[in-house]
């Protein structure tokens, strides 16, 4: 498809039999001999507008996302409108080629005169959104695309029998927004990759917080130790589950009350159970 985009240029740039006809089509004059057409199809060129059909199609595919929660489709929709309009606009500014309403000389190519006719946007426009559509559509795609293509033929001779563009102009177009369509699988993973970013941003807020670390517990046997009758030693009044012994051994201490967690420090200070049960007596605590 880059070779028939390529061979285009060339063979208007070359004079060849294209120019030729180029120039006989336009001197011609369609709207002119067949103006009957010509109100329905001002209308019918809509279809390659770029601004009334993206907002068309970005309206569906919004639609389709909030249903199927799916951001693929949108995504994959505006990178191709995206590649048309970078690669479409640059051969314009490069080539720079006047339309055939404004023409200097009968059998020249009119490039590099500072115009913006070849390809014709509208061409390429129609064929990347309603291609891409077909392309993107959950059923039927065989017919989306014969629609698709119908459209794309219909809009680039409808701007050369307004005048608007030569018939190259048209080719041009056809070929640009076949290159863009044939660029899909990749846009498709492009999105892809964005789909997934998304959504472990999406994520991040939602991890569990790290939890902050617990205090420590006085080791057990940390406190000195007293010496009981005997010389014999006594487990210290802190020592938990060990009971003293020797000949004046007492009662075995009773375990040592781990700290109070935060949550019930704020359970016990709450007024229904001051109210209840009266001042708070929270273990472990003064």
């Amino acid at each position: 498809m880059v070779g028939a985009y390529a061979a285009v240029f060339v063979a208007v740039l070359t004079r060849s039999p294209l120019l030729e006809f180029d120039w006989r089509v336009a001197l011609w004059r369609p709207y002119r001999q067949w103006p009957q057409p010509a109100g329905f199809l001002d209308v019918l060129v809509v279809a390659g507008q770029r601004g009334p059909t993206a907002t068309v199609a970005v309206a569906w595919l919004v639609w389709r996302f909030r249903q199927s929660r799916d951001p693929r489709p949108l995504l994959v929709f505006l990178t191709a409108l995206a590649l048309l309009n970078v690669s479409v606009g640059a051969v314009k500014l490069g080539t720079g080629r006047l339309g055939p309403d404004y023409a200097h000389a009968v059998g020249s190519g009119e490039f590099f005169r500072g115009g913006d006719m070849f390809p014709s946007g509208h061409t390429a426009n129609s064929v990347v959104v309603w291609g891409t559509l077909a392309y993107l559509a959950p059923r039927r795609r065989g017919a989306a695309g014969s629609l698709a293509a119908l459209a794309a033929l219909v809009v680039g001779l409808t701007t050369v029998y307004q005048g608007y563009h030569w018939f190259s102009d048209a080719l041009g177009g056809w070929a640009a927004g076949a290159l863009v369509l044939l660029a899909l699988p990749r846009c498709e993973r492009f999105a892809e990759r964005l789909t997934v970013w998304g959504g472990e941003l999406r994520e991040r807020p939602r991890a569990d917080p790290v939890p902050w670390p617990a205090p420590a517990v006085a080791a057990a046997g940390g406190a000195p130790r007293a010496r009981g009758r005997g010389g014999r030693r006594r487990a210290a009044p802190g020592s938990a589950g060990v009971a003293a012994w020797g000949p004046s051994a007492r009662a075995p201490v009773s375990p040592v009350s781990r700290q109070a967690s935060p949550a019930a420090a704020t359970a016990a200070s709450h007024p229904r159970v001051w109210n209840e049960r009266g001042p708070p007596r929270v273990p472990g605590m003064s």
